[in-house]
């Protein structure tokens, strides 16, 4: 298999499995679980604790995922503005944090709850028995053999102003899931939006319609042209999609950086001028400035840190009760998915395993692999 036709998480696997073939004295671990799910962040983590063991091996972990540092460090450093504020024993600098930036991370865990939305509302999307399956081609011909069926017959409805969180291992089909939604990926199934069925619309019929189904992509650090200004970045749906002069554009990307908590001054920087946060706020700007009534969050707080992760849920909760906004949110992180979704869909090998309430699924999980990933993430 090439890089490409792996998920995220199995790449990153890739690149752990390289780092750990000549079998080092020390290994720096540079978030090395960020793309994965919490069942295969376990796997991994499980097997770098081995592995010190075996081999006498030392490990800097460098990670912003405090559970992580909790259950798998023996000393933690905590550093911002480039310095180390705060270093201490595990067990001793979680228990009794002593600088305030330290505490103020250790009190950012994601929290809250989803807006409230009308549960009787007519679908605005809705998918029946979708399916994307990739041949598999052998053989000097190259003949297809086989499939993997990355979606196999899934269906959703998401209403308007309701959140709808895609969770499962890496691999599942959870971002194939949403680009078929999008029409980005080819796929066999129903697919309707507003009442108007787009399964079978050509790329010329779509265009029109794109404008009010946008997407956010997972790492803020490639999806942004780094050759563009910010306001480059976000005008560019605008002016594909012919809405307003020149002067106008300007304007309404200055409204929607300011939806977003950026200043109007910000528009004339390039993306290596802003942090990881900032960066998606500028990404969450590009699908705002178009006026969009679904948004698809592909891992949008996955790159982030903890303290980041809670300002973009405050802000996109704050954005869906301003304008009614829908999300699929898919992510690994039980966490974020139970403080701003209102149901959950558990997907395993492209197969939806269980589907309800995020209340009820994370109270009461029916399926034992729903029962195993909330095991992963919250034990």
């Amino acid at each position: 298999a090439y890089p490409h036709e792996l998920s995220g998480g199995q790449r990153q696997r890739v690149m752990i499995a390289m780092a750990l073939a000549n079998e080092p004295d020390l290994l720096i671990a540079d978030e090395p679980t960020t793309a994965l799910d919490v069942t295969v962040q376990a796997q991994v983590l499980n097997l770098l604790s081995e592995l010190k063991e075996r081999l006498g091996m030392s490990i800097l972990l460098i990670t912003h995922d405090l559970g992580i540092v909790k259950h798998h460090a023996d000393r933690v450093a905590v550093m911002t503005d480039g310095k180390i504020v705060e270093a201490a024993d595990c067990q001793q600098l979680f228990s009794s944090p002593r600088h305030s930036y330290t505490k103020k991370l250790l009190n950012s865990e994601p929290a809250g709850h989803p807006i409230s939305c009308d549960d009787l509302a007519e679908p605005l999307l809705e998918a029946d028995d979708l399916k994307v399956w990739f041949p598999i081609k052998k053989g000097f011909l190259q003949r297809t053999c086989d499939y993997v069926k990355a979606v196999d017959g899934v269906s959703l409805v998401i209403r308007p102003g309701e959140s709808l969180g895609v969770v499962g291992e890496s691999g599942s089909g959870k971002s194939t899931l949403g680009f078929a939604l999008l029409r980005l990926l080819q796929a066999e199934g129903r697919i309707s939006f507003a009442g108007r069925e787009i399964s079978a619309l050509d790329s010329r019929s779509l265009r029109s319609l794109r404008r009010h189904f946008q997407v956010v992509f997972q790492d803020p650090f490639a999806s942004l042209s780094p050759r563009m200004t910010v306001e480059q970045i976000v005008s560019e749906g605008l002016q594909l999609h012919n809405i307003g002069t020149v002067v106008e554009r300007k304007q309404m990307v200055a409204e929607a950086l300011a939806e977003v908590g950026l200043e109007e001054a910000f528009m004339r920087r390039y993306p290596h001028e802003f942090s990881g946060g900032q960066r998606q706020r500028v990404a969450i700007a590009r699908a705002l400035v178009l006026k969009p009534q679904l948004i698809v969050l592909d891992e949008p707080t996955s790159s982030l840190d903890r303290s980041v992760q809670a300002q973009v849920l405050d802000l996109l909760r704050d954005l869906q009760a301003k304008y009614n906004l829908s999300y699929l949110f898919i992510s690994h992180d039980l966490k974020v998915i139970r403080a701003l979704c209102h149901r959950v869909m558990v997907l395993h090998r492209g197969q939806t395993v269980e589907e309800g309430s995020a209340e009820k699924l994370f109270q009461n999980p029916q399926h034992h692999y729903t029962q195993t990933l909330l095991a992963a993430a919250f034990d």
